[in-house]
Protein backbone atom coordinates (compact mmCIF):
# COMPACT_ATOMS: atom_id res chain seq x y z
CA UNK A 1 0.00 0.00 0.00
CA UNK A 2 1.25 3.69 -0.27
CA UNK A 3 1.71 6.60 1.67
CA UNK A 4 -0.93 8.44 0.34
CA UNK A 5 -3.77 5.19 0.40
CA UNK A 6 -2.89 4.62 4.07
CA UNK A 7 -3.04 8.23 4.92
CA UNK A 8 -6.71 8.18 3.13
CA UNK A 9 -8.09 5.02 4.43
CA UNK A 10 -6.84 6.56 8.43
CA UNK A 11 -8.85 9.39 7.45
CA UNK A 12 -11.25 7.81 6.28
CA UNK A 13 -11.71 5.93 9.81
CA UNK A 14 -11.07 8.80 11.78
CA UNK A 15 -13.84 10.14 10.30
CA UNK A 16 -16.20 7.50 10.43
CA UNK A 17 -15.78 6.01 13.85
CA UNK A 18 -13.94 8.71 15.46
CA UNK A 19 -10.38 6.54 16.36
CA UNK A 20 -7.83 8.29 17.78
CA UNK A 21 -4.61 8.61 15.14
CA UNK A 22 -2.02 7.55 17.25
CA UNK A 23 -3.93 4.11 17.53
CA UNK A 24 -2.91 3.80 13.38
CA UNK A 25 0.41 4.46 14.32
CA UNK A 26 0.52 0.75 15.84
CA UNK A 27 -1.78 -1.03 13.02
CA UNK A 28 -0.04 -2.72 9.88
CA UNK A 29 -1.19 -1.90 6.66
CA UNK A 30 -2.95 -5.39 6.73
CA UNK A 31 -4.57 -4.31 9.82
CA UNK A 32 -6.37 -0.93 8.38
CA UNK A 33 -6.70 -2.15 5.30
CA UNK A 34 -9.14 -4.69 6.49
CA UNK A 35 -10.45 -2.59 9.47
CA UNK A 36 -11.35 0.30 6.37
CA UNK A 37 -12.93 -2.64 4.36
CA UNK A 38 -15.28 -3.86 7.03
CA UNK A 39 -16.01 -0.01 7.71
CA UNK A 40 -16.72 0.91 4.45
CA UNK A 41 -18.90 -2.66 3.56
CA UNK A 42 -20.78 -1.28 6.97
CA UNK A 43 -21.63 1.62 5.71
CA UNK A 44 -22.83 0.55 2.48
CA UNK A 45 -24.42 -2.27 3.70
CA UNK A 46 -26.46 0.64 6.35
CA UNK A 47 -27.14 2.90 2.98
CA UNK A 48 -28.88 0.61 1.21
CA UNK A 49 -31.60 -0.68 3.94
Amino acid sequence: MSRVERKNMIEFLELMKGTDPLTFAYMTDHDIEHLYNKVYEQMVFDHHN
